[in-house]
C-alpha cells in the first residue's frame, strides 16, 4: 500500500504530513515511528494525519516520532495550516481541531500566525516553572543556553520527579532582553532535542513574563532553527489567553510510503 506523504518544517521541526481524509492511513506506532527515523526512513520530529472534521476546515491527529498519539505541537499546527493552504482546503484563515481543542490560524507576510489554548495557571517551583501550552512543560532559566547539555540534562529531568513515565518536555531558556530570548527544548517523544518546540517557546515566554524576567506581551525567541515570535494578554484572574505562536511553516519534499495494511 502506497500512501504520498509530503513533508514540511517550522523553524527546523519538521513533520511528515499525510493528506487522510480517507482515514485509511494506518495508524500502527512501529510503522509510523520507522517513517520518523532518519536513517531507514523519511526522517522527521513527528508524523500529522489531515483529516474531515464535522465542525471545522479539518482535524490534525499528530504522532511523535516514537510512534505513539501525542498532545499539542505548536509548530505541527502551524505546518498542518500550510499543508491545509497547499491542498486548496483554506484561503487566508482557518479554524481546525486538535487534540487540546479547536485552534484559529491566519497565513500572512509573517508565515502562519496559530492562536494556542489558554493557560489558566502557572507553577512556579523554586528552580523552574510547569505549565501546560496543549503540552507540558518543565522551564528552567540559565544564564547560557549553548553551554546547557540539553540531551542528557533533559533526559533526566523528563524521567525523573515529579513527571516520570508521562514525562515532560524540558525547556532551557536564556532572557537576552527585555523583550526576546533564546531557548533548547528536550521534547519527549522524540527524546532528544530539536531545533524548535512551538509549544515549548510559548511555555518559555508565558513563564519568563509570570516570572518577571520580561516586561512585554510581544516577544521575539530564537530556538536553534530559526526565529520566532509570540504575543499574549494576561487576563484578570491570572492566566493567560490570546495567545498567539507565528512563525515560518514551509514545504520541504514530498513522496510516496510504503506502508503494510
Amino acid at each position: 500500500m502506497k500512501i504520498p506523504f509530503f513533508k514540511y518544517q517550522g523553524a527546523g521541526n519538521d513533520f511528515v504530513m499525510v493528506d487522510d481524509r480517507t482515514e485509511t492511513f494506518p495508524q500502527d506506532e512501529k510503522q509510523i515511528e520507522m517513517i520518523c527515523d532518519r536513517h531507514f526512513g523519511v526522517g522527521a520530529d513527528g508524523l500529522i494525519l489531515l483529516q474531515n472534521d464535522d465542525i471545522s476546515d479539518f482535524k490534525m491527529v499528530y504522532f511523535n516520532s516514537d510512534g505513539r498519539q501525542s498532545t499539542m505541537c505548536g509548530n505541527g499546527g502551524r505546518c498542518i495550516v500550510r499543508f491545509a493552504h497547499d491542498l486548496d482546503l483554506i484561503q487566508d484563515k482557518t479554524v481546525f481541531q486538535a487534540i487540546d481543542g479547536e485552534h484559529e490560524a491566519i497565513l500572512n507576510e509573517n508565515g502562519v500566525e496559530l492562536k494556542m489554548s489558554n493557560v489558566p495557571e502557572v507553577q512556579n517551583f523554586e528552580n523552574h516553572l510547569f505549565l501546560n501550552t496543549g503540552s507540558p512543560h518543565h522551564i528552567e532559566f540559565v544564564q547560557k543556553v549553548e553551554d546547557v547539555d540539553v540531551k542528557n540534562h533533559g533526559k533526566q529531568i523528563r524521567y525523573g520527579a515529579p513527571y516520570f513515565e508521562d514525562g515532560s518536555n524540558v525547556n532551557f531558556v536564556e532572557i537576552t532582553s527585555e523583550n526576546s530570548l533564546k531557548i533548547r527544548t528536550y521534547e519527549r517523544g522524540v527524546e532528544d532535542e530539536t531545533l524548535a518546540c512551538g509549544t515549548g517557546i510559548t511555555a518559555a515566554v508565558i513563564a519568563a513574563f509570570e516570572a518577571g524576567k520580561i516586561s512585554t506581551s510581544e516577544v521575539n525567541v530564537s530556538a536553534m532553527g530559526g526565529e520566532l515570535k509570540v504575543k499574549f494578554e494576561k487576563n484578570l484572574s491570572g492566566g493567560y489567553e490570546n495567545i498567539w505562536l507565528i512563525g515560518p511553516a514551509e514545504y520541504v519534499f514530498g513522496g510516496e510510503i510504503e506502508m503494510k495494511i
